[in-house]
This record gives structure tokens, C-alpha cells and sequence, in this order.
């Protein structure tokens, strides 16, 4: 590439450099916005954990290329590009605009050497200054994913160059130039599709440049040819040599690309192209005139949209309509350029040619007329016909210039053009700062579009601006009332207001909007995917309703019946099957999803829960296992697999629990819950230093956090350091002051190591105000009867707790000492009770118990549903519930301690009835 831009000066280098740095320095300012967010933010083929072949499965948003949604937009190198940016910088915005900037300046100097092949030196540079200041250019320059232009148009113009070098002395054929254009051709094609169209500029080049032919000479030939009246001239034949190899080299190009694409078109709406699937002649007059209008934008680049899709520009449905004059305009002056070109010889008549491939060949893939395209007209596919476009205003300029009569007008003029392109250009780049100034800037331009007002909706509802949202998301209906995504917008943004009846209905009329089901015939209309969503979004608003969960399975069924593939209605419906306590169809329809789409890591977790449901814990952890396989750092799976293993009982599984909930706070260092459960793993392992760490971070980092509380208390009150317990025990009565277990904890401290009887009292009395039955509390205030020497009152006590439970020996026998010694007259002289150890110590057991099994709850189905937000994008929705809900599981190790425990509370028994006989 260095050698052939070596006939440009360091000086014109310098300048170029200056003049884009110029225009484009403020786009390093700018974020990720619009397409840049699907292809950049949302892309997992940037990440360096995913295997390098995925970027030439995919396509450009990092879709597979088989399934129906893909855009069949194949892109690898570019990617491949991403993927560098991301590997220095990750996600900081500003090295993806800079390396777009340095691309941009790359096209220009060598569109400069391209330039100098058919204008001086002096009108070279203006044309190549026109290209690099066109505000035309902001788009593919300050937009991220407009790098595919650039790319593909640094190859594209070196292909150009190397096949220029293809003609030898006396007309030979250089091979080399040739072989290497393909391989440039090859790699263009891979930065974006319409680097292929350099072939064709290449053979008009051959034939008209390097030959010189003009229409006249060969149409002659051929007429001598066909009457027998001459041979084909050995130049000639030499010239259909390198031809037939070219374009033999194109259509194995071709033949790969449908290949890529598995002969299969990408599905778009009608809402993306609306004249795509309009009937004729409103078709051909619309693309006709979408041809005239993208020639103005590059005549008058004044007002630049970065969406020109739905009603941006009104069909051409008549032959009456005027804007038909401005389309026969364009192609009498189209037609004119092109006779002059091809019917006169001379530099001029080259220079106007090479300069009209530049315009038309490369446009011809984003021209619907031979395919249709995802968008009406779209400014970054005009980087590369500017091009043409620069060379044709440099060309007229020369002539112009020549003329000593309009010289300096022609200066004062050229000046005047490149200024204010400058300026706008660095005007627009700031509406590139954000998805929100990106959209109003489009508003100002166009307000026909319900998409932009949709976007704009999108921007201020990622602002948590709902309010402001719903008003974008309602105009957006107005201004297209069949749209069925911007329906599904002001549905979700009343869900998000909690205004559930006006959501509903919202949702409502998105249905209605979708094709109807024929009975005994095959879905079969080509909707957008994600106009699906419609029924998946509304079975989620109302399920919340349990009365309701019957018409949300049945709302499921629906988009299932209508795209049997579809997966997403398979994951929700399990979802939701769950909720409905059927884990046996849940697990069908988590099975089904897995037929369509083995490697989601979220589907082998949802399957991983419904098999908790159906208490198979070993499934459970391999599906765990195979989710973290598939996506090692699957949060949910982490933090849920170490609490199955850690559930299980099992001290071999402790080790990789423990490494499993690490890696969790590694990834969600903010959630308490994480180091809550490595502080009751270290308490399995009597790790209690350790244990006390976890538990206090957790505490620090949620204050409130009741479970970690009391764990805490109670690993202070096992290990002798019951008085470290009480300001714990404080802090969580503070915030859960009907807290059971704490209460009785705390009163159990209090008469064993404070002595603090009247505190104790108040404790067992607050359980007793919560819990009449409480037959612990009832028992320690019974002893706290007995400390006050009140022996009437303490077996009042007693009689009344014998009769919650009736079956408990100890409260007999300790009723029958205190009705023993209330028959003795020596009553009030006998030693005081000690605290109810066994009713401290059973509680501290079952407390201890409860606790263990906290972590049980710690589960949930993940699923990804697309709330739809005008585009297709996927979104994770997961929660973390955390209760002291109390569950039967206990871990044998968990019934050895228990029976550990009953043994040294019989002991402390025979100690007190020892006592109370007065032994």
C-alpha cells in the first residue's frame, strides 16, 4: 500500500491528516449509539472468550448466520476489528472512534493516489479535501459500526490500484497486479458486501482507460466481427483474458457468499422498506425516485438523518406525482454523463466515466434493484460513490478554474464549499454524542418516522425518564398506528409506571395488530421475530395475576402455535409452569427450547431449578454444570450450583462451592448475599474467624441484611462470646423488632451472662405479645417466673405451656418440681432457678437449624425475554429472594450436631431438676 500512495507528498499527507483531525476531532466524545449498540455492546463475538471461528458463523451483529432473524450482513474482518479495540480497551468509546478517524484518513490519502490516475496534481487534492470534509461522512465516520465503509473502502481502492499495475509494456499481461486485486477484492467483501462492485469498475477501467476503446470503436469491431469481415484483434483478446479471469474470480466470490447466507434472503418488514413490499408501479416509481434523493444529499448535505426508514419519505404511487419530475431530472443528466463518457475519446470523457463508476457500481447493492434492502435511503452507504461524486465537482472546478474570466470566483466558490462542509461536519458530529441527541436531531429533519420517536422513547426510558418516554412512545403511534413495536413501547413503559390496566391494553392492541391464525393452516406471514414478543410480554403482565395464570399459558401456547421455533415462548412458558407447580411440563418445554438452542447457558439453568423442583439435586448441579460450562461466569448458576453443593451435605463438594461463590463476588462484589453464604460455608467447616469475616462484610455492605444478623449473633453465642452477640442481636430488633429467634437469643444472654433478669422478661414477653404459642418463649418466661421466686405464677406458667405441648417431658417434670417445692414449706428458701438452658439451648439448636437452611431459598428461574424496544434485543431478568423461611432440609452432619446438642441439653436438665430437689 506504501508504494503505490509513494507519489503523494508528505506536505498533501500532512494536510489530509490536518484537515480530518479538524473535522473530526470532537467525535471522540461520542458513545456507542443506534446500530452500535447491537454490534458493539451486544455482540459476545468481541469478547475474547468466544472462539474466533464464531466471527465467520455470524453475521455483523453477531447472529448466527442460519437463523431466520440474521441480517445476512457478513462482516468478519470488521469484527475481527471490534474485537481488537475491545481486546485493548474493552469498552471505552473513545479507541473505536479514533481508529475510525485513522481509517478515515487511510481512505483518503490513497483515494488521493486514485484521484491523481485522472486529474492533475492540483484538482487531485481538491477532490480528495471534498471527500474528507463531506458531511455525508459522519455517519460512516463518527458511527462505530460505519467502519465496515471505511474498510471496505481502503481495500476496494487498493484492489483498484493494484489491477491498474496489470498492464505490461506493449499491452502484456502482468499476472501479479491481477492475483493480488482478487485477494483485496476477496478481503473488501469481508469488511462489508459492496466491496465486490470493485470488479466491475475495474473492467470499465481495462476497456475505456488502459485500452482506450470508446462505445463507437467497439460496437464497430463487434459489427465486423459478426460479419465475417474481421478477427478479434490480439489487445483485444488479451483484454477478454483478463476479464474472463476477473470475473471468474467474482462469481466464485458470489457463489461463497450465498453459500454464507445459505441461499437464503434476510427478513425485513415492511416498516423497514415500505416500497419492498408495495405492488406496482408504486414499487418502481419509489426506488426510481430514491435515487434523485440520495443524489441531493450529496449535492446538499444541509439536513442529515441517521434513520430514513417507515414514513420518512412517502410512497410514489402515481404517475402524476410530481416528485417523478425530480426522477426524470436525475436520469437525463445521469443519461448525458454517461453518453459523453462512453461516445467521446479524451481524458476529460475518461475522468467523467471512471468518475461515474465510483457513483453507480458501488451503490448498486444498497439500490433495491436486485434486492431489497433493510432501509430507504442510508447515508453510509453513500461513502464510497461520493467519492465519484468529489472527482466529478473536482473536474468541473478545473474547468471552471482554467477560465481566467471565473478563476477567482471559482476559488472564492471552492473555499466557500470546503468551509462550510467543515463546519458542518463538525456540527453533526456532536448529534453522535448520544442515542438521545442522535434521535431529536433526526426529529428535527423528519417527524414522519415512527422509529425516531420510538428511539427517543428508547434513550429517556434507559434514563429511568418514563414519563417523558410514554409521551415519544404514544406520538410514535399516532404517526403510525400499525406499528406493533412502538404498541409493545407504550405497554412496557406503563408496566414500568405501574399503570398495569393502560399496559394491558396497550399489549392488547399490539395483538390485534398481528396476522391472524388460519385454522388447519401453517403460519406462515414474515413478521419481524420480535413482534412475537407482543404475546410473551403480555402473558408476563398478567400472570402477576394468580387468578390469571391459565390465560398467560395460553397466551404462550399462541406465539408457540404461530412459530413452533420459537424459543423464547418455550422458556417463558416454563417459567411460568413452575410458578403453576407443574415442574413435569416445565421441564418439557425447557427440553423443547434445548432442541432449538443447546448452547444457551440460561436455558440448562432454568432446567437446572425445575429439577430442584422435582427434588433431584444431582440433575440439578449437572445442568448447573453444563450452564457454566457453556458461560463460566453465569452468575445465578454460580452462586445457586454452591449452595446446592453446599446443601448437599457433602465436605468434598465444600471446596469448589467455596471457589464457585468467590468467583460470584468477583463478579457481583455489591451483593451481600454472596459473602453471607461463604460465611455459612465457613461455619460448616468451623472455620469461625472466617466465618465472623464474611458475615461482616455482608452486614457492611446491607446494614439491614436479617439472616447475616443473626447468624452472626449466634456464631458469637457458640463460641463463647455471647456478649459480642447482644449489640448484633440490637442492631437486628432495631430493624425486624418481631424477629422470634433473635428475641429468644437475646433473653437467653441476657439471664445466663448478663443476669439481667427484667431484660430477659421483656424479651419473652415481646415473643409472647407476637406468638402466644410460642412454646420456647412461654417456657423461658416461665423460668424467669421461677428466678422471681414467684412459684405460683411460675406454675401457672407451666400448666399453660404443658397444654401448647403437651408431648414435651421436660415441661412435666420441671412443672412437677415446681409444684414440689411449692408444697414445701421451705419454698422461698431454696436456691434460685438458673436460666432455662435447655430452653436456650433448644433454641439456639433449632435457630441454628433454621438458618442453615436459609440458603435453600436462594433460587430462581432465569429467563430472557425481549421487552421489545422497538429492536430486537435480548435482556436477562433475574432476582434473588432472601427470607428466614424456615424449610425441612437438613444435611446429616446438620442431624449429628442436633443430636449433639439434645444430649447436652438433657445433661443441663438433670442439672436444674437436681436443683429444684434441693440435691
Amino acid at each position: 500500500l506504501l508504494e503505490k500512495m509513494a507519489d503523494v507528498s508528505l506536505k498533501e499527507a500532512a494536510l489530509i491528516v490536518g484537515v480530518v483531525a479538524a473535522c473530526y476531532w470532537n467525535s471522540l466524545f461520542c458513545g456507542f449509539v443506534f446500530d452500535d449498540v447491537s454490534a458493539i455492546l451486544d455482540n459476545k463475538d468481541l469478547h475474547p472468550s468466544t472462539p474466533l471461528k464464531n466471527l465467520f458463523q455470524n453475521d455483523f451483529w453477531g447472529t448466527p448466520m442460519s437463523e431466520e432473524r440474521s441480517h445476512k450482513s457478513y462482516r468478519p474482518l470488521t469484527v475481527l476489528t471490534f474485537r481488537l479495540n475491545y481486546l485493548f480497551s474493552e469498552l471505552n468509546a473513545v479507541s473505536y472512534h479514533f481508529l475510525n478517524l485513522v481509517f478515515h484518513v487511510v481512505v483518503c490519502v490513497v483515494f488521493l493516489k486514485v484521484c491523481k490516475l485522472f486529474l492533475d496534481n492540483r484538482s487531485s487534492v481538491v477532490a480528495s479535501l471534498l471527500f474528507a470534509v463531506h458531511p455525508i461522512h459522519t455517519e460512516a465516520v463518527t458511527g462505530v459500526v460505519g467502519r465496515a465503509e471505511l474498510l471496505s473502502s481502503i481495500f476496494f481502492l487498493a484492489a483498484f490500484l493494484s489491477y491498474t499495475k496489470s498492464k505490461g509494456p506493449d499491452n502484456t499481461i502482468v499476472w501479479t497486479p491481477i492475483a493480488v486485486t482478487v485477494f483485496l477484492v476477496a478481503v473488501a467483501t469481508l469488511c462489508k458486501e459492496q466491496g465486490i462492485t470493485v470488479v466491475g469498475i475495474c473492467c470499465v477501467y481495462e476497456v475505456f482507460i488502459a485500452q482506450g476503446y470508446t462505445l463507437p470503436v467497439l460496437l464497430d469491431t463487434a459489427v465486423q466481427i459478426l460479419r465475417g469481415k474481421g478477427s478479434i484483434p490480439f489487445s483485444m483478446l488479451q483484454t477478454l483474458l483478463k476479464l474472463i479471469v476477473l470475473m471468474f474470480s467474482t462469481l466464485l466470490l458470489v457463489v461463497v457468499r450465498v453459500q454464507v447466507i445459505q441461499s437464503q434472503l434476510p427478513v425485513f418488514t415492511r416498516f423497514d422498506n415500505p416500497a419492498a413490499v408495495s405492488p406496482s408501479p408504486a414499487r418502481q416509481l419509489t426506488f426510481n425516485y430514491l435515487l434523485p434523493v440520495n443524489a441531493w444529499l450529496l449535492l446538499n448535505p444541509s439536513e442529515l438523518c441517521c434513520d430514513w426508514t417507515m414514513g420518512t419519505i412517502p410512497l410514489v404511487e402515481s404517475l402524476l406525482d410530481v416528485r417523478n419530475i425530480a426522477t426524470l431530472t436525475f436520469f437525463c443528466f445521469l443519461g448525458s454523463l454517461i453518453v459523453f463518457s462512453l461516445r467521446y475519446p479524451g481524458d476529460s470523457s475518461k475522468t467523467v466515466l471512471m468518475a461515474l463508476c465510483l457513483i453507480v457500481l458501488p451503490f448498486i447493492p444498497a439500490s433495491n434493484l436486485f434486492f431489497p434492502v433493510g432501509f430507504v435511503v442510508a447515508e453510509r452507504v453513500l461513502y464510497v460513490p461520493s467519492m465519484g461524486f468529489c472527482i466529478l465537482v473536482a473536474h468541473g472546478w478545473k474547468k471552471l478554474s482554467n477560465k481566467s474570466v471565473l478563476r477567482k470566483i471559482s476559488w472564492v466558490c471552492l473555499a466557500t464549499v470546503l468551509f462550510t462542509h467543515a463546519l458542518k461536519t463538525l456540527h453533526r458530529n456532536w448529534d453522535w454524542e448520544s442515542e438521545y441527541t442522535l434521535f431529536m436531531s433526526a426529529l428535527k429533519v423528519n417527524k414522519n418516522n415512527a422509529k425516531l420517536w420510538n428511539n427517543v422513547g428508547h434513550a429517556l426510558e434507559n434514563e429511568k425518564n418514563f414519563e417523558r418516554a410514554l409521551q415519544f412512545f404514544i406520538q410514535a403511534t399516532q404517526v403510525q398506528p400499525d406499528d406493533i413495536g412502538a404498541h409493545m413501547n407504550v405497554g412496557r413503559t406503563y408496566k414500568n409506571l405501574n399503570k398495569t390496566k393502560e399496559a394491558e391494553e396497550s399489549y392488547m392492541i399490539a395483538k390485534s395488530l398481528m396476522p391472524q391464525i388460519i385454522p388447519g393452516k401453517k403460519y406462515a406471514a414474515r413478521v419481524a421475530p420480535n413482534h412475537l414478543n407482543v404475546y410473551i410480554n403480555l402473558a408476563n403482565l398478567i400472570r402477576a395475576n394468580e387468578s390469571r395464570l391459565e390465560e398467560a399459558d395460553q397466551l404462550y401456547r399462541q406465539a408457540i402455535s404461530m412459530r413452533p421455533d420459537f424459543k423464547q415462548a418455550y422458556i417463558s412458558r416454563g417459567e411460568l409452569l413452575l410458578k403453576m407447580n407443574k415442574p413435569l411440563k416445565a421441564k418439557e418445554a425447557y427440553l423443547r427450547a434445548l432442541e432449538l438452542d443447546r448452547t444457551n447457558a440460561d436455558l440448562w439453568y432454568n432446567l437446572a431449578i425445575v429439577y430442584i423442583e422435582l427434588k433431584d439435586p444431582t440433575e440439578a448441579l449437572k445442568n448447573f454444570n453444563r450452564a457454566l460450562d457453556l458461560n463460566p461466569t453465569h452468575k445465578l448458576a454460580l452462586f445457586n450450583s454452591a449452595l446446592l453443593m453446599q446443601e448437599s451435605g457433602e465436605a468434598r463438594l465444600r471446596p469448589e462451592a467455596k471457589q464457585r461463590l468467590l468467583h460470584y463476588v468477583k463478579e457481583e462484589p455489591q451483593d451481600a448475599n454472596g459473602y453471607f453464604n461463604l460465611g455459612m460455608l465457613a461455619m460448616d467447616d468451623k472455620k469461625d474467624t472466617e466465618a465472623e469475616a464474611w458475615m461482616k462484610k455482608a452486614i457492611r455492605l446491607q446494614p439491614n441484611f436479617r439472616s447475616a444478623l443473626f447468624n452472626l449473633a449466634l456464631l458469637y453465642s457458640q463460641t463463647g462470646k455471647e456478649l459480642m452477640a447482644l449489640p448484633v442481636l440490637e442492631d437486628l430488633l432495631r430493624y425486624y423488632p418481631d424477629h422470634t429467634k433473635g428475641l429468644i437469643l437475646k433473653g437467653d444472654i441476657l439471664m445466663n451472662q448478663k443476669k439481667d433478669i427484667v431484660g430477659a422478661k421483656m424479651c419473652f414477653e415481646k415473643i409472647l405479645e407476637l406468638d402466644p404459642n410460642n412454646v420456647q418463649g412461654k417456657h423461658n418466661l416461665c423460668v424467669v417466673y421461677f428466678e422471681e421466686r414467684d412459684l405460683i405464677k411460675a406454675e401457672k406458667c407451666l400448666v399453660e405451656t404443658l397444654a401448647l405441648a403437651p408431648h414435651e417431658e421436660y415441661i412435666q417434670r420441671h412443672l412437677n418440681i415446681v409444684r414440689s417445692k411449692i408444697a414445701s414449706l421451705g419454698a422461698t428458701e431454696q436456691s434460685s432457678l438458673p436460666a432455662d438452658g435447655t430452653a436456650a439451648a433448644e433454641e439456639k439448636k433449632k435457630s441454628f437449624q433454621n438458618l442453615k437452611e436459609v440458603k435453600n431459598e436462594q433460587k430462581t428461574t432465569q429467563t430472557t425475554v425481549d421487552n421489545n424496544k422497538g429492536q430486537s434485543e435480548n435482556k436477562k431478568r433475574t432476582e434473588k429472594k432472601h427470607t428466614d423461611k424456615e424449610t425441612p432440609k437438613k444435611s446429616t452432619k446438620e442431624i449429628k450436631d442436633i443430636e449433639k446438642k439434645r444430649v447436652a441439653a438433657l445433661k443441663r436438665l438433670e442439672e436444674i431438676e437436681r436443683i429444684l430437689n434441693g440435691e
